[in-house]
């Protein structure tokens, strides 16, 4: 048996010293032991949340006591975190290495980027230490707004110099906690940064700044006749820089692949301040290592993207879509088959839901109505095809119906008539995630699994929370990513324990990915094991010791702490 431990919390501050010192007490909370899943430095132990000096964390009932220091009127904040889900089954310690921002520190960022672009207004900064969800909350004092790659560079040498920690920021859509602070982080946000450099209407290739909006780069190519190769749920707020950064998947998947196959190059600053001009626009370029591959996906740890040059596919006049109905999930999966057979290279999604995910939209979205009101099925498939010819598509489209219905896989479906009913299908879709949010709280889990086990998950966890959470399952099947959702009216511990480490030790049993387009984020470095091994861990520490030796750039995310 492991002894109790007893970790002394220190205080951080920007101004006065506090007059307590809260050291952890194990005899108030039982054992006080570190808990089995825990790759994360501290202690298994959640609570109300706490209020401190702008910082949120929390605390079990009794957990800490007080002791007196001495007196003094500085400001204070606990060098702690402590989440009620996910890596948040684990108290974070602030690194001790990081400096506390300084008066000085401020004036050097007005030289930088002007006054207007330092941002310490409560209601802003609130906004940028908090989550899309709400569930991951920072304390950074201060918000920068460059607007050149230059800028940018000036501030991470100096916050290298001075041992600052940095959390680089787009436009705050993580679902994973990684683009938040988790204690008092430098953010950097990239918003400013959005213009589009050049578009090369033979090639397709388009050379953009890192914060201009996904949704307005499709609008701008659309109006060229061409399109992104990515589509998401947040794309009238996500920044392309993001996406790189995060290896964003998304609805286009399926038909043309990750990013790491369209992007040809990246413009990226490192950690103490150096600018790595990859900013390629060549399909082919086989000269050496191509390290663009590293920030793809590196969740802003080894660097900041600041340009991106991707390709980009022609915008085909001919889409349709379809909603359809299936009985059980085996039939789901041979309608998959069939869809691959019968509609070959016009297949551009292939998205499921279940009826759980249905009634999820239809109860907590406005304006949202059943494609199917009759069916009252336990599964439903949005498929759609993308071509050039559009009578060509409409019969390819209509032989693989029939063949669906003939064999009884399909028990209902709809064809849209119109570009208006084709929305109102992606919305329910893409409508899910914002119905879970509106629903209370949710417990995301973003998984790549072999499709013929996928949903034996959603069903195992189903029986193993029986009545206390309602357990829904969607996404995209043609990619074998299952988004798995536990939704709750609030967060509860008790809860988090029946479902992890359950749903990360499955996902490994059945060979899969514990984040299939998310990130690890700040939600799941401990999880990284189930995927990777440790060879494959240690690797990317010794890189991440390379590229950032003092470790500022977005600390506490993608990696264990206790490798760091």
């Amino acid at each position: 048996m492991r002894p109790a431990i007893k970790l002394v919390r220190k205080w951080w501050s920007y101004g006065p010293k506090p007059q307590k010192l809260r050291i952890w007490d194990p005899q108030a909370v039982g054992s006080g032991l570190l808990p089995r899943s825990s790759h994360a430095r501290g202690l298994h132990q959640t609570g109300d949340h706490l209020q401190h000096s702008n910082l949120t964390y929390k605390h079990s009932n009794q957990v800490f006591k007080d002791i007196d220091i001495g007196n003094t009127s500085r400001r204070s904040g606990f060098q702690m975190r402590n989440f009620g889900s996910s890596t948040m089954g684990s108290t974070i310690l602030r690194d001790e290495r990081f400096a506390i921002l300084e008066e000085c520190d401020i004036h050097y960022f007005q030289k930088v980027v002007g006054e207007r672009a330092v941002i310490n207004d409560k209601d802003e900064l609130e906004a940028a230490n908090v989550d899309w969800l709400g569930k991951f909350k920072g304390a950074s004092q201060v918000l920068l707004r460059p607007r050149t790659t230059k800028q940018v560079a000036s501030i991470l040498q100096y916050c290298n110099s001075r041992g600052i920690a940095v959390v680089p920021q787009g436009g705050n859509t993580s679902l994973v906690g990684g683009s938040v602070p988790v204690f008092d982080e430098v953010i950097v946000n990239l918003g400013a940064m959005n213009k589009i450099l050049s578009f090369d209407e033979v090639s397709g290739v388009l050379v953009c700044e890192a914060g201009c909006i996904l949704e307005n780069l499709d609008k701008y190519l659309a109006e060229h006749g061409f399109t992104m190769p990515l589509d998401l749920g947040a794309k009238g707020s996500c920044q392309i820089g993001g996406n790189v950064s995060t290896n964003a998947g998304g609805l286009r998947f399926l038909r043309y692949g990750s990013l790491h196959g369209n992007v040809l190059g990246l413009e990226v600053v490192l950690p103490d301040g150096t600018i790595v001009d990859m900013l390629g626009t060549l399909r082919k370029d086989n000269t050496g290592y191509d390290l663009k591959q590293l920030f793809i996906g590196g969740e802003g740890t080894l660097g900041v993207v600041t340009k991106v040059s991707l390709l980009t596919p022609a915008k085909l006049s001919s889409v349709n879509v379809a909603f359809l109905a299936c009985q059980d999930y085996l039939s789901c999966q041979e309608v998959l088959v069939l869809a691959k057979k019968k509609l070959g290279e016009v297949l551009s999604a292939f998205e499921f839901l279940d009826r759980s995910s249905l009634d999820m939209a239809l109860d907590h979205l406005e304006g949202m109505r059943d494609p199917l009101p009759s069916a009252k099925q336990k599964f439903y498939l949005l498929i759609e095809t993308t071509g050039s010819n559009e009578n060509h598509d409409k019969e390819k489209l209509d032989v693989f119906l029939e063949d669906a219905v003939r064999t009884g896989h399909v028990v209902d479906g709809v064809v849209a008539q119109d570009n208006s009913q084709s929305s109102a299908f992606w919305r329910i879709r893409e409508g899910i995630a914002e119905a879970l949010n509106k629903a209370g709280a949710v417990y995301k889990y973003d998984l790549s699994i072999p499709v013929k086990d996928l949903y034996q998950l959603v069903e195992e966890m189903r029986a193993k929370l029986g009545d206390s959470a309602i357990v829904i399952g969607y996404g995209h099947l043609g990619d074998g990513n299952l988004h798995l959702n536990i939704s709750a009216p609030k967060y509860d511990e008790k809860l988090l324990l029946q479902i992890e480490p359950f749903v990360y030790e499955w996902t490994s049993q059945h060979k899969g990915s514990v984040s299939a387009e998310h990130g690890l984020g700040f939600m799941k470095p401990h999880a990284i094991h189930y995927s990777k091994t440790p060879e494959t861990v240690q690797l990317m520490v010794k890189m991440k010791n390379l590229l950032d030796p003092n470790g500022i750039l977005n600390p506490y995310k993608v990696l264990p702490s206790i490798h760091i």
